[in-house]
C-alpha cells in the first residue's frame, strides 16, 4: 500500500480517537509525523493548524452537550494564551524537541490509559493563582512544541477531580483551539510551513474530528478504538527518546 495513503488513514483514525475526548490531536499528529519521516520543519505549524479545526470542531460538539463552567476554565485559559504566543517564539534544537515531544507523548498515553473507577462529584475550581500557573506553563510548552496542551490539561482536571472525565471534552477542546490560534501568531506568517500535501491532512482531520466528537457526544464511547493510538504513541515515544 502506498506511504502516503496510510499515512491518511493513520491521520483519519488519530483524528477519530482524539477528537472523541475532546483534544485537537496534535501529540498524534506529531507522532505520525514523526514515525513517516516527515521533515520536522513542518511539524509546529501542521500540528497546530490540524488543531484548530479539530479542536473547533470538537468543543462545537461537546459545547452542546455539557455546560461550560466558566469559573473552572477562564482562569486557566487566559493566561495561557499569552504565554503560547511567547513559546512559539523560542526555538530549540530538534534534539531537545525531540525529547521534550517524546515525554509529551508519554503524558498523552497516560491520559488515554487513566479510567476512573467510578463517577465522582467535582471539586470547586482551584484557586486564581494556581490556575494562572497551570495555565501559563501549559500555555509555554503548547506554543514551543506545537500542541494545543490540552493532552496535559486533561489528566490535570481529572487526577485533581476538578471536572467530571468526559467533561473535559469541552474545556480541552476550547483550550487546544485558542492556544493553537496564539501559537500560530508567535510563529508568524513567514514561519509557518506545512507539507505540500498539506490540504488532503486537513480534509481528512476534518472528516475524523466530526466523527469522533459527535459519536463521543452523542452515541457511545469508542474506548475500544483508543487501543490502536496508545501503540502509536508507544511507538513514536520509543523512537524519540531512543534512536
Amino acid at each position: 500500500m502506498d506511504l502516503n495513503l496510510i499515512f491518511l488513514i493513520s491521520l483519519f483514525i488519530i483524528a477519530i480517537m482524539y477528537s472523541s475526548v475532546g483534544h485537537g490531536g496534535a501529540s498524534g499528529y506529531l507522532a505520525l509525523m514523526s514515525i513517516f519521516a516527515v521533515n520536522t520543519i513542518y511539524f509546529r505549524s501542521s500540528a497546530l493548524i490540524l488543531n484548530l479545526f479539530v479542536a473547533g470542531i470538537a468543543f462545537l460538539n461537546y459545547r452542546s452537550g455539557y455546560e461550560i463552567r466558566w469559573r473552572l476554565i477562564l482562569p486557566i485559559l487566559l493566561p495561557s494564551i499569552p504565554m503560547a504566543f511567547i513559546g512559539a517564539l523560542i526555538h530549540i534544537n530538534p534534539g531537545t524537541y525531540k525529547i521534550i515531544l517524546g515525554i509529551l507523548l508519554f503524558l498523552a498515553l497516560l491520559r488515554l490509559l487513566y479510567r476512573p473507577s467510578r463517577e465522582y462529584e467535582p471539586k470547586p475550581p482551584p484557586g486564581i493563582i494556581l490556575s494562572a500557573l497551570i495555565g501559563m506553563a501549559l500555555g509555554l510548552l503548547s506554543g514551543m512544541i506545537g500542541i494545543g496542551g490540552g493532552i496535559i490539561l486533561s489528566p490535570i482536571l481529572i487526577l485533581m477531580k476538578w471536572a467530571r472525565v468526559k467533561e473535559t471534552g469541552v474545556y480541552a477542546s476550547l483550550f487546544i483551539f485558542c492556544n493553537s490560534v496564539s501559537g500560530l501568531i508567535g510563529l508568524g506568517i513567514n514561519n509557518v510551513l506545512v507539507s505540500p500535501d498539506f490540504i488532503y491532512w486537513v480534509v481528512v482531520a476534518v472528516v475524523g474530528g466530526v466523527i469522533g466528537s459527535m459519536t463521543a457526544v452523542n452515541f457511545l464511547s469508542i474506548k475500544y478504538f483508543k487501543f490502536s493510538l496508545v501503540l502509536v504513541l508507544l511507538f513514536a515515544c520509543f523512537k524519540l527518546l531512543i534512536f
